[in-house]
């Protein structure tokens, strides 16, 4: 792939909870030339990255219940209004794992199907217009395959945009995305949903992988690196 096409791809992403806003700055001013599909970034710096971005291509994304999903359907509903009003693009929420785990898959698909509505109806109001994408966090590394499929479904069947393999954030090692996750989330929504890859990919050839094994999205915090390696740049 060209740069440019690469780029396309990726999520720029910046979650360090100790990030400064002097940082998200500098992050987002390198990130905007690119062409990248989004910064994805706290949600206490949407309004600054939005700033920054304004006449770029380049969405924001934010994260929604991050890292736990343990906050209960009210508080993503609430998290997921401010993140609109405050002028985030796409918006990545982090599955309610206790609901997995438990095989509670009705639940999960009423509580998403929910999600998905209410964000598709939030973003009528949005000044700039536009839909505003949602994605499903699954945390792939503490999930069975039965799981990662039937967590897939139910975001498919609810009206998520993409299923997502991770946080990064989880103790259980990889704790980000692998080949063999991401081709099971792709043979369970099928073609016409998205598959994001994230989580422990920092080159070209490990984004092309997961590339290759169907995801459609990459979130990296290494994107610029991986934007170079496609033309053999070096820093």
């Amino acid at each position: 792939m060209t740069k440019k096409e690469i780029a396309a791809y990726i999520d720029q992403t910046l979650l360090s909870p100790t990030a400064t806003e002097e940082e998200l700055v500098s992050f987002v001013t390198k990130a905007k030339d690119f062409g990248f599909a989004s910064v994805c970034i706290n949600p206490v710096y949407i309004k600054k990255a939005k700033k920054i971005l304004a006449g770029c291509e380049t969405k924001v994304c934010t994260v929604i219940d991050f890292p736990l999903g343990a906050g209960g359907l009210e508080t993503k509903q609430t998290q997921a209004d401010i993140a609109i009003d405050d002028g985030a693009d796409e918006l990545d929420f982090v599955v309610d794992l206790g609901l997995v785990k438990a095989h509670k898959w009705i639940e999960l698909k009423a509580e998403l199907s929910f999600i998905a509505k209410s964000v598709k109806e939030a973003a009528m109001f949005r000044e700039e217009g536009g839909a505003v994408l949602t994605k499903l966090i699954l945390e792939t590394c503490c999930l069975t395959d039965e799981e990662i499929v039937e967590s897939s479904r139910c975001a498919k069947e609810a009206g998520f945009d993409f299923v997502k393999t991770s946080t990064g954030f989880y103790s259980v090692k990889p704790n980000g995305a692998t080949v063999h996750a991401v081709e099971l989330m792709r043979k369970t929504v099928g073609s016409e949903m998205g598959v994001k890859a994230s989580g422990g990919i920092h080159s070209y050839e490990e984004a092309m992988a997961m590339i290759n094994a169907g995801a459609t999205r990459i979130g990296a915090s290494a994107g610029i690196e991986i934007v170079r390696d496609a033309e053999g740049e070096s820093d």
